[in-house]
């Protein structure tokens, strides 16, 4: 199986690292500056639990484009899609130009519409979706898991065999029977990024703050109402259920300690996918997640204006907002 990573970022180079580590056909898809320090050192894969491998530069395949990736014809591939959801709709494009008909593309992108939009835009490709749980920070040509949990993938017949290629290279994959709940259910802990982002505070020491847990928590509450009145039942994705949360995000700080303590199971300097882009300069998935809650709000009749205000937050200049700033500008 020729695995094909388009968007060779932080989840694209660790769950490629682990199968290519495994001795699968791996091509890496992505920018010059990101190749380039994988080109020379080769790429090395960690994880909290001591896993640590570093792949040779010669056993991947690094490509700039799509079109330079190799896909030999009889050769089954699957492309893994990486890319961040603002960029969805120019990779289905360049998908449906370099890609055979029926190809699988497996997207293990953050929010609930990448793979409609990876239909509308390649229609004669196979779209499945994927749902990633964990935290990856990605430096230089070293990318390393700091957070538990299974990949969740969408049943379907190429996913039953590509578990069994995961399991194998220790990527622990389940097959859940509502890929789109799981979905919801992963949008909604990732309504953590923009406030992790704002706090500019590791993600542990952020969730210690309980003022942050609890516009976390209010962010989640809000996009809870807006689901209940569409209809939506967000699947369980952490240990506890989506609806108690909230309530315990809220809970003093001694005692989520005690009860949160597999939530804190995070490597010290971890921080979200969002604080990165922040950092970097680059466009945040804002839209995809808080987005999201706001748009399903005004179809129903409803409003979402703390997932609104940090849209506006998120889209203006760069802030650092306390936990207390927060919790009184969004009057929570």
């Amino acid at each position: 199986m020729h695995f094909i990573v388009l968007g060779a970022g932080a989840i694209g180079c660790y769950v490629g690292g682990r199968l290519a580590a495994h001795g699968q056909r791996v091509t890496l898809v992505g920018r010059a500056h990101a190749l380039q320090p994988i080109a020379q050192q080769g790429l090395r894969v960690t994880d909290l639990d001591g896993y640590d491998s570093t792949v040779p530069a010669a056993a991947l395949r690094l490509a700039p484009t799509l079109a330079e990736a190799d896909m030999a014809p009889g050769t089954p591939c699957l492309v893994l899609l990486c890319v961040k959801s603002g960029a969805t709709e120019s990779a289905a494009r360049e998908l449906a130009a370099a890609c055979a008909p029926v190809t699988p593309i497996l997207s293990l992108q953050n929010g609930v519409d990448n793979v409609a939009r990876v239909a509308e835009h390649a229609p004669r490709l196979r779209a499945l979706a994927g749902m990633v749980p964990y935290n990856v920070v990605l430096r230089g040509a070293h990318v390393h898991r700091a957070t538990a949990g299974c990949l969740h993938l969408q049943r379907d017949a190429v996913t039953e065999r590509i578990a069994l290629l995961f399991q194998a290279a220790g990527l622990a994959t389940v097959l859940p029977p509502d890929i789109r709940a799981v979905q919801w259910g992963k949008l909604l802990l990732n309504l953590n990024n923009p406030v992790n982002a704002l706090s500019d505070l590791p993600l542990r020491q952020e969730l210690l703050d309980r003022d942050l847990r609890r516009v976390f928590a209010a962010l989640q509450s809000e996009a809870l109402a807006v689901m209940r009145r569409a209809g939506i039942v967000p699947a369980k994705v952490t240990a506890v259920s989506p609806t108690l949360l909230p309530h315990v995000l809220r809970l003093p700080d001694w005692l989520f300690v005690r009860l949160a303590r597999r939530m804190l199971q995070i490597d010290a300097t971890a921080r979200s996918s969002m604080w990165d882009d922040l950092e970097a300069g680059r466009p945040t998935e804002i839209d995809a997640l808080c987005g999201t809650v706001v748009r399903l709000a005004a179809q129903h009749g409803l409003t979402a204006p703390l997932n609104a205000r940090m849209c506006e937050w998120l889209a203006g200049p760069r802030q650092r907002i306390s936990g207390a700033q927060m919790r009184q500008q969004l009057g929570v």
